[in-house]
C-alpha cells in the first residue's frame, strides 16, 4: 500500500489559497468571535444581534422572510429564537392572516437590549472597516452576488 496521497499536495495548496468557501468561512468565524466578544457585556451573541435586528420592523415579520434574510432554515431559526424568547426579548405569536404561521415580535425589553448593543456594533463595525485595505462596499457586493 502506497503512502502517496491521491490528491497532489499542490492541489491542497491551490484550494487553501483560492477557495472562496474556505476564505468566507474563516472570515465569518473571525468576525463572529470579535462581535461575540464585543456584544458579551449586553448578553448577546453576534447571531442573536443579527436575528433581533431582523425583527426590528414596523410590523412583526413571518418566520419565512426572517429565515431567508438570515440564510437559515426554519428549524435553525426556531432553535435560535428559543433563548431570546426565554429571556423575554422576542415573542412568537400566531399569524393573524395564517393560523399555521408564526409572527416574530421584538418585545419592549428586547428592543432595549438591542438598543444598548447597537453602539457597540457601530463602533466595532467602523473599526473593522477602517482597518481594511479593500473597499468594504466591494466586499459586500461580492458576498451578495454569492448568496443571490
Amino acid at each position: 500500500m502506497s503512502n502517496m496521497p491521491l490528491i497532489p499536495y499542490a492541489t491542497t495548496i491551490h484550494v487553501r489559497d483560492n477557495c472562496l468557501c474556505l476564505h468566507a468561512q474563516r472570515a465569518a468565524r473571525a468576525l463572529a468571535r470579535r462581535f461575540d466578544l464585543a456584544l458579551k457585556p449586553v448578553g448577546l451573541t453576534n447571531q442573536q444581534f443579527s436575528l433581533m435586528m431582523a425583527l426590528n420592523r414596523p410590523e412583526p415579520p413571518p418566520m419565512g422572510p426572517v429565515a431567508k434574510l438570515l440564510a437559515m432554515d426554519r428549524t435553525t431559526l426556531t432553535a435560535a429564537l428559543k433563548p431570546l424568547s426565554a429571556r423575554g426579548w422576542v415573542s412568537i405569536e400566531p399569524d393573524p392572516k395564517d393560523k399555521r404561521g408564526k409572527r416574530l415580535r421584538l418585545t419592549d425589553e428586547g428592543a432595549r437590549a438591542l438598543s444598548s448593543a447597537v453602539p457597540i456594533w457601530t463602533d466595532l463595525h467602523g473599526e473593522i472597516e477602517a482597518g481594511m485595505q479593500a473597499d468594504p462596499a466591494i466586499l459586500r457586493r461580492g458576498l451578495l452576488e454569492v448568496i443571490a
